[in-house]
């Protein structure tokens, strides 16, 4: 049965996608049957896949209305063990459809529509990686529901920790009412300047509010790990031998090793 993880950070360019689609790819690398649930409007993680939106015939948001199921529109993608879940522009009116689906039925549990999604194929990956859209509104609420853990991405700049009460507090919330289950995998420090001092204080001071829940892996800002998305491709293909693609299977392998403990 699948592990289900998250990728959670309200605010926005903190290398979720890119940490979505790469961790991801790496596991895969590793032997792991991974699905990737494209939970953004933007579509961001599809498209960097390869993914052209145009030749998607259906998507998450046609899972979460009940149009489609997760086996119908489930894509292989070209690389090892790896399959997306897409994203369109349509999941942006999804809240208020599920809004409207609860007013309609007292049964629906507008919370859990993701999880019923989820739990239709689990069975069928080891890893299920949700890239959640960079806000804590109805969407992330559900990938919380249905996940056994979050990983934090932050950015290693200037105000990297603002912001992440509220997301504790979110997460706390869930745990509480609706998924008890729901940990924290990780923190991850995310586009790394080690040329900059104010990069480095960033990690040591994260390592203090964290402690032992930031991975020991770092993830590098390079241009290799930019330019990847537009080529369609995880960083272990685009440039396998790339300092970034070492930190993201560095950062499979916390992942499997965390995994085992838990």
């Amino acid at each position: 049965m699948a592990r289900v993880i998250s990728l959670v950070n309200q605010k926005g360019g903190v290398g979720k996608t890119t940490t979505s689609i790469n961790l991801s790819a790496s596991l895969g690398k590793l032997g792991k049957k991974t699905l990737l649930i494209d939970l953004d409007p933007q579509g961001n993680t599809s498209t960097g896949l390869g993914i052209n939106k145009g030749d998607i015939k259906g998507s998450v948001y046609d899972c979460l209305n009940g149009q489609s199921t997760a086996k119908e529109t489930i894509i292989k993608t070209r690389f090892t063990n790896l399959y997306v879940l897409p994203a369109t522009i349509n999941l942006a009116g999804i809240d208020i459809e599920l809004i409207e689906m609860t007013h309609e039925n007292a049964n629906f549990k507008m919370n859990e529509q993701l999880k019923n999604i989820i739990d239709s194929v689990r069975n069928n990956f080891d890893y299920i990686i949700i890239d959640c859209p960079p806000s804590l509104g109805l969407l992330t609420t559900n990938a919380l529901v249905a996940s056994d853990a979050v990983i934090i991405p932050v950015q290693c700049e200037f105000f990297a920790l603002e912001g992440i009460t509220q997301l504790l507090n979110t997460i706390i919330m869930t745990q509480t009412r609706l998924n008890p289950r729901l940990q924290i995998e990780g923190v991850l420090l995310t586009m790394l300047d080690s040329r900059t001092n104010l990069g480095l204080e960033v990690v040591e001071e994260v390592r203090r509010f964290f402690n032992e829940k930031v991975f020991n892996t770092i993830i590098p800002r390079l241009i290799r790990l930019v330019e990847a998305p537009s080529h369609g491709e995880p960083i272990n293909e685009y440039e396998p031998t790339s300092r970034a693609a070492e930190a993201y299977n560095n950062l499979a392998k916390e992942v499997i090793e965390r995994d085992a403990t838990n």
